[in-house]
């Protein structure tokens, strides 16, 4: 494969959101052959299984961007030691109608910062519950629980502190290596 396409689910909708950074931040550091598409999911409609039959053309455009992407990159900050509404939304649209899951067998990997000391710890755990109940196989190491600290993103929205941008090279690295190993399968 010549490229490979990663869609890109930030649980954020704010505009100045800290997993939106980093989300740009990991993408610089990937390999040239790895694409990176930023899935919009604000314009969802709240998921109601009665328009699983006609579902409105955001949610279909939601499923074919996933459908085309070779793996998928969840950044999602923690609200409330879960995911924000906003991705659980999305990740319901695109699983659905039951039997119809745009995620199943789509390599992912879960990563989020957040001002709190222990990261993003607890949405991620709860989010990959949920990516193995839709049969995505989920890079599990290292995992990257990223606390936000003053000079984590420069002004050109890079990782400016050398340490983090070390251990955030070797997550690259891992995920993109493990889309690869899942595109051979």
């Amino acid at each position: 494969m010549d490229t490979f396409r990663i869609a890109v689910m930030i649980g954020s909708l704010r505009q100045d959101s800290l997993n939106r950074k980093l989300a740009l931040a990991l993408a610089g550091m990937a390999p040239p052959e790895f694409k990176f598409h930023h899935c919009r999911i604000d314009d969802l409609p709240p998921y109601n299984q009665d328009d699983d039959g006609r579902p409105p053309e955001p949610v279909r455009r939601l499923k074919t961007e996933i459908a085309d992407a070779q793996g998928v990159l969840f950044v999602t900050p923690e609200y409330n030691r879960s995911i924000p509404g906003v991705l659980k939304n999305a990740i319901d649209h695109a699983s659905r109608p039951y039997g119809q899951s745009a995620w199943a067998g789509k390599p992912a990997g879960v990563i989020g910062v957040s001002v709190g000391s222990i990261g993003t710890a607890m949405a991620q755990q709860h989010l990959r519950n949920i990516l193995a109940y839709l049969d995505m196989p989920t890079l599990g190491q290292p995992e990257a629980f990223i606390a936000n600290r003053e000079g984590l993103f420069d002004d050109k929205g890079h990782v400016g502190l050398d340490d983090s941008r070390r251990f955030l090279q070797t997550w690259m690295d891992r995920y993109t290596a493990w889309v690869r190993d899942h595109a051979k399968m």
